[in-house]
């Protein structure tokens, strides 16, 4: 973003302010304007510029959505960029629908303004667009990469939430086990000290543990948090650990199930996205593997594209993965023969989408009651290890 002032073709003073590639870029875009620039330079960054709202997949998804609705009512896309860029909430989103419309407006195509944001747009994005662009129908292509993103943030969002709900309480039950470990039970133990008799087991089990962790809270956390960021950034940066926690993700008990439901579900949705937009199905095959969401599913999406590059139909391709369920193949194979591929993929993610739903309300409903039973038997236990002498003391009186 850039400030600027200068004189319009009254002679007139005036200033502003301007996003763009360059200064340059600004002083032309200006002169086309009727003003002459007298001073141009970039906007002073705010002491409070580091709070700007990140650029989620939601407001990607939106701003395509819009995009696309005022491409269809006529809208010319520069003017399109500036009610879309002007009218967002979120800063960062605003710099950057205005730094794309100035690229447009310098005279690059829209593929290029989107393939200088790769966080923002992947591969997958930059090529339908760049396909919707050479055959005219870029506000179609926009309206399908709305919905395929639509839908597959929702997905995401089902199967975050099967994961989050066991998480949260694991969570919240440590906390509570801190909170009587370090404030709780010590108050007990020195009531205790003045019985003069020895304390039941699990009563004694429990101040030594109390007494532990008063003693090395400070090295139980740091190992804890050490332990959990040390493993997010191996994670992050070693692919054969990425690659081995993926392939053993889809073996978990009933997660798993949901994981791969969820790719195949991704899959389909991508490929039949792709296909639709005319998407050449071999240079579609790249894309779908990144969608894909894990690394055995990628893998499987890459051997896929070879097999169809030496003549062998998609559906047999998919067979040999050995990874995709018979009915998917099936689906698939008629598709092929009756030329409704992109139709029969998007049952089969339609299918696989509510069986991630089902699967999620399932899981829920059987993780409730076993989640209540743990932090029973964690909390009850505590309790009543605590009361263990009181109750003893009242028998013997």
């Amino acid at each position: 973003m850039f400030v600027w002032e200068g004189t319009d073709k009254s002679g007139k003073r005036v200033k502003g302010e301007m996003s763009g590639q360059s200064d340059a870029l600004v002083k032309a875009n200006l002169r086309r304007q009727g003003v002459n620039p007298l001073k141009v330079k970039k906007k002073p960054k705010s002491l409070f510029g580091a709070g700007k709202a990140k650029i989620t997949p939601k407001d990607i998804t939106v701003f395509s959505r819009q995009l696309a609705t005022m491409m269809s009512s006529g809208v010319p896309l520069v003017q399109a960029f500036e009610i879309v860029g002007r009218g967002h909430e979120n800063a960062s989103m605003q710099d950057m629908i205005l730094g794309i419309k100035a690229d447009v407006e310098a005279g690059n195509s829209l593929v290029d303004g989107l393939r200088k944001r790769p966080l923002q747009f992947n591969d997958l994005y930059c090529n339908l667009v760049q396909a919707g662009e050479h055959a005219g129908i870029l506000e179609a292509i926009l309206h399908k990469l709305a919905t395929y993103m639509e839908k597959t943030e929702a997905l995401k969002s089902k199967i975050k939430s099967a994961l989050f709900y066991p998480a949260a309480v694991i969570v919240v039950a440590a906390i509570v086990v801190t909170i009587l470990m370090i404030f709780v039970i010590p108050q007990f133990a020195e009531l205790f000290a003045g019985f003069g008799a020895d304390l039941p087991a699990l009563t004694q089990f429990l101040i030594d543990a109390s007494d532990f962790f008063v003693a090395y809270w400070w090295a139980i956390f740091g190992v804890v948090i050490i332990a959990i960021v040390g493993f997010i950034e191996v994670k992050k940066r070693s692919i054969v650990v990425g690659q081995y926690l993926d392939r053993m993700s889809l073996k978990l008990p009933v997660i798993g199930e949901i994981l791969e439901k969820g790719a195949i579900a991704r899959f389909a949705r991508t490929l039949e996205t792709m296909f639709a937009a005319g998407t050449p199905l071999v240079e579609a095959m790249t894309s779908v593997a990144g969608a894909t969401g894990n690394i055995v599913f990628y893998n499987a999406s890459l051997k896929i594209r070879d097999s169809i590059a030496t003549g062998t139909s998609l559906q047999a391709s998919m067979r040999d993965t050995g990874l995709f369920p018979n009915m998917v193949v099936q689906m698939v194979a008629i598709g092929e023969e009756s030329g409704a591929i992109d139709a029969m993929l998007g049952k089969v993610a339609d299918w696989y989408e509510q069986e991630v739903d089902d699967a999620v309300e399932a899981l829920t409903s059987l993780l409730e009651p076993m989640i209540m039973a743990f932090l029973g038997v964690v909390i009850g236990g505590i309790v009543v290890g605590m009361y263990l002498p009181i109750f003893k003391m009242g028998a013997v009186v």
